[in-house]
């Protein structure tokens, strides 16, 4: 009897270590929702930076429930095009991941990004709370006076995000045929036609110059 209460406790501190092993990951866990125009492009961009585990696309920001890629596109939905940026701010910090943001996107432009037109193409910061609106308005204001123009970005309050459909997570690494403008291409190749074309590194590159922390070279 008092082997098998040893093994009982044992496999009790065991499972204990385990729920807070898995309690402590999720609380390390952080999350910044912004829109930057076409959430394919902030999704690769921000995965590529360490400390980020996960960018998901979705639409939030409107007054419609559940809307669908269409609904949004096409407008009077409200919502922008978003991602939610899943990251440990033991290794990257708010305050750098909203630096990085603002210097990938045109702040300046109240009317979409780059070749996207519309308020669903809009940029914008969602805050969760004060002290995330405070550090937003905080961003804004130093990259404003380092950009030397005025940022239009707005800090909106968060609202439902909404996933998007499953075609649009990780298309910038996708594998599918897609049919393009450029004939039939795989995802991957497709997003790259699409950035190029759409001309988003050379905006921001001349922009932000070597501020822009995702511009290609050209």
């Amino acid at each position: 009897m008092t082997k098998l209460k040893t093994i009982l406790l044992g496999g009790l501190i065991v499972i204990g270590f385990l729920v807070q092993g898995k309690h402590a990951h999720a609380a390390s866990t952080e999350v910044l929702t912004v829109a930057g125009g076409c959430f394919w492009c902030v999704e690769s961009d921000f995965e590529s930076v360490p400390g980020v585990s996960e960018v998901i696309s979705g639409y939030t920001g409107g007054t419609v429930k559940n809307p669908t890629y269409k609904d949004v596109t096409r407008g009077g939905t409200g919502h922008y095009e978003a991602v939610q940026i899943m990251f440990d701010p033991s290794r990257v910090s708010r305050d750098t991941l909203l630096a990085m943001f603002l210097r990938s996107v045109d702040p300046t432009d109240a009317g979409g990004q780059f070749c996207d037109r519309g308020n669903s193409y809009r940029t914008a910061i969602f805050a969760s709370g004060p002290r995330d609106t405070a550090a937003a308005k905080t961003a804004i204001t130093k990259a404003q006076a380092a950009l030397g123009q005025k940022i239009v970005t707005p800090v909106l309050p968060l609202q439902t995000f909404y996933k998007a459909e499953a075609y649009h997570q990780d298309y910038y690494k996708g594998r599918k045929l897609v049919v393009t403008r450029f004939g039939p291409k795989r995802q991957s190749e497709a997003y790259k036609r699409y950035r190029e074309a759409c001309g988003r590194d050379v905006r921001v590159k001349a922009l932000w110059g070597d501020a822009a922390p995702f511009a290609k070279a050209h």
